[in-house]
């Protein structure tokens, strides 16, 4: 028989010396490999910055060139570019060029499903 789960610290130390063999069985073959928890762990830590989501947010709303994106958040073109980069790294952005301009729109809805999950998951009221 499982315990409830509570949201206290001291009510989440296992004090139980049993192992769930069949469970841990079943857990270990659903474990995605280290390489994919890498690359999971690098988007998240992406992600960490409130410059960069606000850029995803934007991006979300319309593709934009650095210039413009600058300016909405009132940075400097380098820093945007430089956020720009890491999010093209983690494949969250991609760029087209028009003649000189360079304009940036998220690569696919995955970007906006994460971003909008997030929203979802931080509005939601816990009991």
């Amino acid at each position: 028989m499982r315990s409830t789960i509570v949201d206290r610290d001291d009510d989440a130390v296992c004090n139980c010396s049993v192992i769930h063999e069949d469970v841990v069985r079943r857990v270990r073959g659903g474990i995605s490999d280290d390489g994919q928890l890498q690359k999971a762990a690098e988007l998240f830590k992406v992600c960490g910055d409130p410059s960069r989501l606000k850029i995803i947010n934007a991006l979300l709303l319309d593709e934009m060139c650095v210039c413009d994106i600058a300016a909405l958040m009132d940075m400097t073109q380098p820093a945007i570019s430089h956020h720009l980069k890491v999010l093209r790294q983690t494949q969250l952005v991609k760029y087209r060029r028009e003649g000189k301009i360079v304009y940036y729109s998220l690569s696919d809805e995955h970007v906006s499903n994460i971003f909008y999950q997030s929203l979802l998951h931080i509005s939601e009221e816990k009991e």
